[in-house]
C-alpha cells in the first residue's frame, strides 16, 4: 500500500487529509519523517546543515556526544523543537543506536553533522520509502552521485570492500561506506544493530541484504566538511569495517549449517524432510 497522494483537492474531506505534509507542489506523504544528526564539536557546521533540511520533516533528533563546545545550544537556536539526547557510550554506531531509539516517526533518515550532506536530497530518499523501498541506501558512485571528499586510496579501499560485500552476501552496492541512508523505523527490529563505530554503515548495508529488505540505492553527493576535522581514521577504520564483513559472513556459514543440520517436521507430510 503507498503512502504517496497528490494533495487534497476541493470537496475533500479535510479529516481524512489533514495529517498528509506536503513535500512538493505535487506530492504529500503521511508517515512522519524523523531526522538523525550525530554531532560532537560540530557548533560551527550545524547552520549549514540545518539550512537544508526541508520544514515538512515531523523531527529532528540531535545525538550530542559531550560536546565540549556550542553544539546544543546552536541547534536549539537553528531548530527550536530539537530533541537532544545525551550519548552515554563512545562511537557513532552507538550515536546512531541512541538517536534511533529516540526517533518517533515512521521514517528514519541519517544525516551527518559536518556539513557534507545535502538535507535537500532528503525528498528523494522519502519518495523510494513511499514508492516502495524498506531502504534507501546513499551512494556517491551511483550515475548523479559524487563526493568532494574521498582521496584516491579511499576510494580504492570502498571500491574493494564493496566488492567482497557484493560477491559474499549477493548485493549489487556501488557505495558500501557511506553515512546518508533512510528507511522505515521497522527495518530495526529486522537489522538489529550492535556496532559503536564508523563501521556502522557497512553493518547496515549488510544486514538489511540478508534480510531480505528491499533497498534502492539515491545518488548523493557528498561535499567537504565545511569546519573542523573528521574522527575518520581511513586504515584503522577500513580494518574495522572488514572485520564486520568476516564476522557477519562467519555468521552466515554458521546459520546455514545449523538450517541444514536441524531437520523440519513437514506438517502437511506427516515425515521429516
Amino acid at each position: 500500500m503507498s503512502s504517496v497522494v497528490r494533495p487534497p483537492t476541493s470537496g475533500q474531506d479535510p479529516l481524512l487529509t489533514g495529517t498528509y505534509r506536503p513535500i512538493s507542489s505535487h506530492l504529500a506523504i503521511a508517515p512522519p519523517v524523523s531526522v538523525v544528526i550525530p554531532a560532537m564539536n560540530e557548533a560551527e557546521n550545524l547552520p549549514y546543515v540545518f539550512k537544508t533540511l526541508p520544514d515538512w520533516i515531523h523531527e529532528v533528533v540531535l545525538v550530542d556526544g559531550n560536546s565540549t563546545d556550542d553544539t546544543v545550544e546552536v541547534a536549539r537556536e537553528l531548530w527550536p523543537k530539537v530533541k537532544v539526547v545525551d550519548q552515554q557510550g563512545k562511537g557513532k554506531g552507538d550515536a546512531l543506536i541512541t538517536g534511533f531509539e529516540a526517533c518517533t516517526g515512521d521514517i528514519i533518515v541519517m544525516v551527518d553533522a559536518d556539513g557534507s550532506a545535502d538535507g535537500n536530497e532528503i525528498v528523494s530518499y522519502v519518495s523510494a520509502l513511499v514508492s516502495g523501498a524498506d531502504f534507501a541506501k546513499g551512494s556517491r558512485f551511483a550515475n548523479g552521485g559524487g563526493t568532494d571528499d574521498m582521496t584516491f586510496i579511499r576510494k580504492l579501499g570502498n571500491w574493494a570492500l564493496c566488492t567482497i560485500v557484493n560477491r559474499k552476501f549477493g548485493a549489487r552496492y556501488t557505495d558500501l561506506c557511506y553515512g546518508y541512508n533512510a528507511f522505515w523505523r521497522h527495518c530495526l527490529d529486522k537489522i538489529d544493530l550492535d556496532c559503536t563505530g564508523f563501521e556502522v554503515e557497512t553493518l547496515m548495508n549488510i544486514r538489511v541484504v540478508k534480510a531480505g529488505l528491499k533497498v534502492q540505492e539515491i545518488p548523493s553527493h557528498e561535499y567537504l566538511r565545511i569546519h573542523g576535522t573528521s574522527n575518520l581514521r581511513a586504515v584503522r577504520d577500513g580494518f574495522r569495517v572488514l572485520k564486520v564483513i568476516l564476522r557477519e559472513r562467519s555468521n552466515r556459514r554458521a546459520l546455514r549449517r545449523r538450517e541444514h543440520q536441524s531437520p523440519m517436521l513437514d506438517t502437511g507430510r506427516g515425515e521429516l524432510s
